[in-house]
């Protein structure tokens, strides 16, 4: 019985460990976009059309979109992607976001603020 438990308790520390270093791996992305006045919805229209081909990406893992309800103009995308590299790269380079930077001048106030970030502590 001893040896299973001990089986058991190595089982329960490796995946532990697995989980834990993914989450410290992935990386977290927040894109503030300033739209232009009275373009709140193009924006968010053209963010959703954008959004649905990014989540076919490799490494994507999840975007959350956030809209400030004080001035609709500002709007927050987070995202968490399990590859730095690729987002900073390949992400970059994708049609479907090429085409979105192109058509984003007639929505946007001008290009998004992007922040980098790693989880260093999680609560629930």
């Amino acid at each position: 019985m001893k040896c299973y438990y001990f089986i058991f308790l190595i089982s329960i520390t490796a995946l532990w460990s697995c989980n834990n270093s993914e989450s410290e791996e992935n990386i977290f992305v927040l894109v503030k976009y300033k739209t232009q006045q009275n373009k709140n919805v193009e924006a968010v229209s053209a963010l959703n059309t954008l959004i649905s081909e990014v989540e076919k990406e490799d490494h994507f893992i999840q975007i959350n979109m956030y809209v400030d309800p004080n001035d609709n103009s500002n709007i927050l995308l987070s995202e968490q992607w399990d590859n730095e590299d690729y987002y900073k790269t390949e992400h970059m380079k994708t049609e479907h976001l090429q085409n979105f930077i192109e058509a984003s001048s007639n929505f946007l106030a001008g290009p998004p603020e992007i922040s980098f970030w790693k989880l260093n502590s999680s609560y629930k």
